[in-house]
């Protein structure tokens, strides 16, 4: 299903301290300077509405938290929430998250990554478009620090499946621990607006945090930003 039209943020917001263009950061990136106090960063691979943005900044104000969102009015939607809670803390990067962690971020530069109900490109044509790949999880462990967490959650068993064996091909995350999730005390108490969704509808959510050892990444930053 097509994602509706986002709602326009409010226009007296001011979004450009929290909005960013992928096109205009410089390469390498280092995402700690995309921030005004140097702590560690976790980035989210498609933030959509800007739940977990929003409420993981404000929970952890000891945590920089950077959102990377493809679609343009998503991510203005991402920055008006964060700018009318003046989250000095966060920020939402309007581009590609294949191309920013595959060609632009440096190694061991980020102390988390969260991937939450990635769409799962059901035509076999077009599953070289999953997030979770061969291609992309090699660059996830190599800009995560020794220690870093990668989150994925997904309401998709045979892409969590796929997703954690790519994963453990790589060699450079112990094995996948199952995330305890408590029951929602209020309509906002939820990772992301679809995973609201999907547990209301009683669907099953499946669920791992996978963390980076102290194995070498065999890869480097290979691919050009986009044009």
């Amino acid at each position: 299903m097509p994602r509706r039209p986002p709602r326009k943020p409010d226009p007296s917001l001011d979004l450009c301290g929290h909005l960013l263009d992928l096109a205009s950061l410089p390469v390498p990136l280092d995402p700690a300077t995309l921030f005004p106090e140097p702590l560690p960063v976790e980035m989210e691979v498609g933030s959509g509405k800007g739940l977990f943005l929003a409420t993981a900044s404000a929970a952890t104000p000891r945590r920089n938290f950077l959102g990377v969102e493809i679609s343009g009015g998503y991510a203005r939607l991402c920055a008006g929430k964060l700018a009318a809670r003046r989250a000095a803390n966060a920020r939402i990067i309007h581009g590609d998250a294949t191309h920013l962690v595959r060609g632009m971020l440096p190694d061991a530069c980020l102390a988390g990554m969260h991937v939450y109900f990635p769409d799962p490109w059901w035509k076999a044509r077009h599953r070289k478009r999953r997030v979770l790949s061969d291609a992309f999880l090699p660059h996830a462990g190599r800009v995560l620090a020794h220690g870093g967490i990668l989150h994925v959650w997904t309401d998709v068993e045979e892409y969590f499946r796929e997703a954690m064996a790519a994963a453990h091909a790589t060699g450079l995350f112990a094995a996948p621990r199952e995330e305890d999730v408590q029951p929602a005390e209020h309509d906002l108490d939820y990772r992301t607006h679809f995973e609201r969704r999907t547990r209301l509808a009683g669907e099953p959510v499946w669920r791992a945090a996978l963390e980076r050892n102290d194995v070498a990444a065999g890869c480097r930053r290979t691919e050009p930003p986009p044009a």
